[in-house]
């Protein structure tokens, strides 16, 4: 088979594209013209496929089609190139694959796949197959990323009625060459086939499933353009479903049906154009397809849109962040015109027979399930009821939503909550009824964001819409963080959600008034961006509203303890020793109450879990939890006794020694070699099982390493009891972070014999493969490890050097490192924060090692990309303040590395 061009002809052709692309693409970044762009990039590729076509000879034997976003003129920059080869009746293509382009981009197939697939079908004519495989080749010959199929009418309808996908391709064809009879054939037949009906369903079904999967949110920090909530394909499915319904397939043709207002009209095409635009210019910038706006583009995108940094002590934002607040500002009005005119589309489609309107009171009727305001008036002449209506969806159950015509004028007429509005106590009073209403809550305050009304009735709120969060653990702007944390609250008063978090919900259940927590959340980081501690002008904040809302002192200086407070616990939680008797006193001391103690704790849970799914994991709820306990203890009067607690554990510990059958005398040869230290920091259980392990080797020549699965559900529980030996920290260090597991707590403890006797908390890396018999082989390769370097002592091995994640690039954290006395003089405390990356801790370690310092605990703390880790030290050489400023500069430097 010979070649649809001549090489030199292949050759000459491919250089006419990729000079001619970037021409258009220079064009573009001087004009900004995405319209034009996206057009002469379409011509640009017909003539190609065109004279592709006509050379291959096929004549009008088949008919060469644009499909999907090519077949609607809209080809970006790096977009694959749609194309369906439409064969004559006649001749079978079966088995051939479907690209169904833009409509799901996973299912396209390469150019050698489909070419198999037509040179193998049986029946047909041969020549023609040849050379519509060679003509496919070419097409990534020349550079053309070329999505395509190869079918016959009856398998295009066969297949459109069984895959939204394909349907949805093959309503927007255009034709490009050969027989031009197929090409009408096949829009004819689509328009006879395709069910508007059941087309709108399956559509609506799968945005929503678009919109799961990408969090039910266009506000995450690093939203795709096209898929996400607010995105273009939102749009693309509205002119789907107004295409299949012959309701139009323009902005201004659905105006002119009165599905959407002219100045709506005008509205979709200035929305649509900002994100042709940034979609455009963001496959530029990367240089290939890529429609996630991620950290690594937004400052580069910013600039090009004109954007310039503003000073941030004054409150200012980066230029990314000020596009992306546009982007977000964008995205929202988009999810409400899609509402909108999704519903407007519906009643066109599912007319429905008559029904009666049911009055709900002299403003509000139900139609169907939706309310609806008696007259679009309503809001000016009662401006009380852009509270009104999002209560009555509270204590109406069978209210779905709201009709057009109502969130049309809701939007309308936001503006009429002013500061007039705001000191009206009988609209405070309805607002606290929207806070204290048994359902409904978190939909309706998220609905009320949506439409503009939550920032005016706090104004304070308005200020963090669509603001971004850089600290690389949140994964929300602030507004939808708050409401996240608000939804979480709300979700342990609820019995279906009880197994999630059984102690919140038990707390919750029996505590009064818990709306003030979801006053606590909306105001827990509604100051930041502003400049200053978020938790201070927060705290301000929140007091201010409670006053002017009749909230009792009392709620009121729970309120305004909450927000100032919001993140004490986790700090205490995760980077203090919860053994030192001080650390529990002086938490309670700043608590005071059991009231405050329980509230702080639900509000914690709810915070950490609403930055981000990643953030969260049982070891964290076990420091929480084990905080929260031993304070309330200490709040209900009992007292932090070493000698009663250590004998308490002990007593346990032996109780539970008996259930093995060791005899009553078992645990003394290793327990006498114990002080009190180890039984302050360890559990009752976690003595028993290191007992059972040593009792019979407390003089042991080789390392004993035993792991078990920790009890929390997740990680392992790693104890190793060996003769004390330099760089033992370390070494143990570079083993977990050599396999891949991330160290979370470390107890140290040195017998009076000089054994090691130190437990690891580790768990896996994140999305990870799960090992089988993990414990097993941690507990064989560590006692390997260790007894090798016994035996032959050597160099510390070099720390694992791993990627640095993306995030963590454009974020870079500055390394900080304090060495400090502890309260007590005794020891020092050695505070670290800087990004997270493979060999961390052993970096740390190493340094630690070198120094002559020695551990007693760790605490380590992940926050997304960024880690906070407290150890406990001591060495002889700490009490020397140059020692110390040497420490401090080796441990910067290993950072920065």
């Amino acid at each position: 088979m010979s070649a649809v061009l001549q090489l030199s002809a292949a050759t000459e052709l491919r250089r006419d594209l990729a000079q001619s692309r970037r021409a258009l693409f220079d064009a573009f970044l001087d004009n900004h013209q995405t319209r034009r762009l996206l057009t002469r990039h379409c011509r640009l590729v017909d003539r190609i496929l065109t004279e592709l076509w006509r050379a291959a000879g096929v004549k009008d034997r088949a008919a060469l089609v644009a499909v999907g976003g090519y077949g609607r003129g809209e080809l970006y920059p790096y977009s694959d190139v749609d194309v369906l080869i439409l064969l004559p009746a006649d001749d079978s293509a079966a088995g051939a694959s479907d690209a169904a382009p833009e409509a799901n981009d996973t299912s396209k197939v390469t150019g050698t796949s489909t070419a198999t697939s037509a040179s193998t079908a049986t029946g047909g004519n041969a020549t023609i197959r040849a050379k519509l495989e060679a003509l496919i080749g070419q097409l990534w010959d020349i550079g053309l990323e070329a999505g395509h199929s190869i079918r016959t009418l009856d398998e295009c309808f066969a297949v459109a009625a069984t895959d939204i996908t394909v349907q949805t391709t093959l309503i927007e064809t255009r034709h490009l060459a050969g027989n031009a009879q197929l090409t009408h054939d096949l829009e004819t037949g689509m328009r006879l086939h395709l069910d508007p009906r059941a087309f709108y369903t399956a559509k609506k079904l799968e945005l929503e499933q678009r919109h799961t999967r990408y969090q039910d949110t266009p506000y995450s920090l690093e939203p795709n353009c096209k898929e996400s909530p607010g995105g273009l394909r939102d749009l693309q499915m509205l002119l789907w479903v107004a295409r299949a319904a012959g309701l139009g397939t323009t902005w201004g043709e659905l105006a002119a049906r009165n599905l959407v207002t002219r100045s709506e009209a005008r509205m979709l095409m200035r929305r649509e154009s900002f994100l042709q635009m940034l979609r455009a210019r963001l496959h530029l910038t990367a240089g290939r397809r890529e429609d996630r706006l991620l950290f690594d583009y937004q400052t580069q995108m910013a600039e090009a849109f004109g954007y310039a940094a503003k000073d941030s002590a004054a409150g200012g934002k980066r230029a990314g962040e000020q596009l992306m607040q546009r982007y977000y500002v964008n995205a929202r009005w988009i999810i409400q015109i899609n509402t909108i005119l999704s519903q407007n589309i519906a009643g066109q489609l599912f007319p429905g027979a008559a029904f009666e309107a049911r009055p709900i009171n002299q403003r509000f009727h139900a139609e169907r399930d939706l309310l609806a305001v008696n007259d679009v008036t309503v809001f000016e002449e009662h401006p009380r009821a852009l509270l009104e209506c999002f209560h009555l969806m509270q204590t109406h159950a069978e209210l779905k939503g709201m009709t057009a015509q109502t969130l049309r004028a809701v939007w309308r007429e936001r503006d009429r909550i002013d500061a007039a509005f705001r000191r009206d106590p009988e609209n405070r009073r309805l607002f606290l009824k929207i806070l204290q209403a048994p359902r409904g809550i978190t939909h309706e305050l998220r609905r009320m964001n949506q439409w503009g009304v939550l920032g005016r009735v706090i104004p304070a709120f308005k200020r963090i819409i669509g603001q971004m969060q850089h600290d690389l653990f949140h994964v929300y702007t602030v507004d939808q963080h708050i409401l996240q944390v608000v939804r979480n609250v709300r979700r342990f008063t609820m019995l279906e959600h009880a197994h999630e978090y059984p102690l919140c919900s038990r707390l919750i259940a029996n505590f009064d008034n818990p709306w003030l927590l979801y006053i606590a959340a909306l105001f827990h980081d509604i100051a930041k961006g502003r400049g200053g501690d978020h938790s201070k002008l927060g705290m301000l904040d929140a007091r201010r509203f409670c006053r002017a809302h009749g909230i009792s002192r009392e709620d009121t200086r729970l309120v305004v303890f909450l927000v100032e407070n919001h993140l004490n616990m986790s700090s205490v939680a995760q980077k203090q020793d919860l053994s030192d008797a001080e650390t529990i006193q002086r938490f309670a001391a700043t608590v005071k109450s059991e009231r405050h103690l329980i509230a702080l704790y639900l509000l914690t849970v709810a915070d950490i879990r609403g930055t981000s799914p990643k953030v969260w994991n049982a070891w964290k709820g076990k420091l929480l939890e084990d905080l929260f306990r031993a304070t309330r203890r200490l709040l209900h009067g009992g007292k932090v006794d070493f000698d009663a607690d250590m004998q308490q554990k002990q007593a346990d510990a032996l109780a539970n020694l008996k259930l093995y059958g060791l005899s009553a005398k078992a645990h003394e040869a290793l327990w006498s070699q114990l002080d009190m230290a180890y039984f302050i920091r360890h559990d009752a259980k976690e003595i028993a099982w290191q007992t059972r392990t040593l009792h019979y080797r407390v003089d042991a020549a080789q390392p004993v390493v035993r792991a078990r699965h920790a009890a929390i559900g997740e990680g392992l529980q790693v104890m190793v009891y060996v003769h004390d030996q330099p760089d033992l920290f370390a070494r143990i260090c570079g083993y977990f972070e050599r396999s891949g597991l991330s160290v979370v707590d470390a107890k140290i403890h040195t017998t009076r014999h000089g054994y090691a006797l130190d437990t690891f908390f580790v768990m896996e890396a994140a999305g990870g493969r799960q090992e089988h018999g993990l414990p097993e082989t941690v507990e064989r390769n560590l006692a390997t490890t260790l007894a090798d370097a016994a035996a032959k002592p050597s160099p510390l091995p070099q720390p694992v050097t791993g990627r640095v994640s993306r995030q963590a690039r454009h974020f870079a954290i500055e390394p900080s490192v304090n060495l400090r006395p502890d309260e007590r003089g005794q020891r020092h405390i050695l505070a670290i924060t800087a990004g997270d990356r493979p060999g961390l801790l052993y970096r740390i370690a190493r340094v630690l090692g070198e120094h002559q310092v020695s551990l007693q605990t760790a605490k380590i703390t992940t926050l997304g990309e960024r880690a906070e880790d407290v150890f406990l030290v001591e060495g002889a050489g700490l009490s020397d303040a140059k020692n110390v400023l040497t420490i401090e500069t080796a441990l910067i430097e290993v950072l920065r590395s």
